[in-house]
């Protein structure tokens, strides 16, 4: 059984940096072309995996990848063809937007009333006088203005 354990160690190492190198991007990986690392890790037993992972493969920074087919983060789409994702009316600046419109106009038209209401109870509680004009009496006004 142990004699067995360096072959499934390169075949593991041969299958694990044949994928990664098909997989990575054109033009990203390091020093030689994809298709000479590919031959690389093919013919060359050990030496040919363990190069790639040392001397081929992309380092994290330049490694943005982009793979072809799609990823479990954007569910089959790629970013520019991706739906919006649903927005709550809470996000919609339209919708905000609209309350509170109807809002100031609800506030209004009730500052309104609650100013007509209160001139209406003021003008109820006020004893007439002599100086408001439309409550003077039709006699005053013929007075002599002598007096």
């Amino acid at each position: 059984m142990l004699r067995y354990l360096p072959i499934v160690v390169e075949l593991a190492l041969l299958v694990y940096c044949l994928i990664d190198c098909i997989q990575t991007e054109a033009g990203a990986e390091r020093n030689l072309n994809k298709t000479v690392w590919i031959f690389i890790i093919i013919l060359i037993p050990i030496a040919g995996p363990v190069a790639w992972l040392v001397a081929g493969r992309p380092t994290k920074q330049g490694a943005g990848r982009s793979v072809p087919w799609p990823s479990t983060q954007t569910a089959g789409f790629p970013e520019y063809e991706r739906p919006a994702p649903p927005r709550g009316p809470d996000d919609d600046p339209e919708f905000l937007a609209g309350i509170a419109r109807k809002e100031q106009a609800e506030h209004e038209r009730l500052l309104a009333e609650w100013e007509a209401q209160l001139r209406e109870r003021e003008a109820r509680l006020r004893p007439p006088s002599d100086d408001d004009e439309g409550t003077r009496p039709a006699d005053e006004d013929k007075r002599p203005a002598d007096s």
